[in-house]
């Protein structure tokens, strides 16, 4: 089984919440962009502490160190074949400034040539409708746990809070 580890980072702007989104890289996500967001994430080993491998993968996708704050941990869902666990922290963060790291990638399919391309291509913020509509769709479930932790709801209180 292989586990994922993310960090959504989260600011209330005018009282309206709003998350730190990254658009995913490379060629097949690069003209996509309903769905195409994620929370900034990554693959950990078992045994790993998950909320360490959150930090180190925000670092990884965004180019610095998340800010330091209380963190919350908002649960487990399955996506992709993965277990990701997601933490929340609220701070700012300026989204212009990100700088990914890359992977390698055979580009065009059997073309026998490798082109590198960032693990992530940009930042933003969005009011967590907008999150809703951007975001994956197994990472939804994340923003609503959020909305109904700020809001003091229930779970469900939804993206819309």
């Amino acid at each position: 089984m292989k586990f994922s580890a993310g960090l959504l980072l989260y600011r209330i702007v005018e009282q309206r919440v709003e998350v730190l989104l990254v658009h995913m890289g490379g060629p097949f996500w690069a003209r996509k962009d309903e769905h195409a967001w994620s929370i900034p994430k990554g693959e950990y080993d078992e045994g790993e502490d998950a909320a360490d491998a959150a930090v180190r993968e925000f670092t990884e996708e965004l180019g610095a160190a998340p800010p330091d704050a209380a963190t919350i941990e908002l649960g487990t869902a399955r996506q992709s074949g993965k277990t990701v666990t997601v933490f929340a922290r609220e701070g700012d963060f300026d989204a212009a400034a990100a700088v990914s790291n890359t992977f390698s990638l055979q580009w065009p399919p059997r073309s026998g040539r490798f082109q590198d391309f960032p693990e992530v291509d940009r930042a933003e913020w969005f009011d967590l409708p907008t999150a809703g509509t951007k975001l994956v769709k197994g990472q939804v479930a994340f923003l609503t746990r959020l909305a109904g932790l700020l809001t003091g709801g229930p779970p469900g209180a939804g993206p819309g809070a």
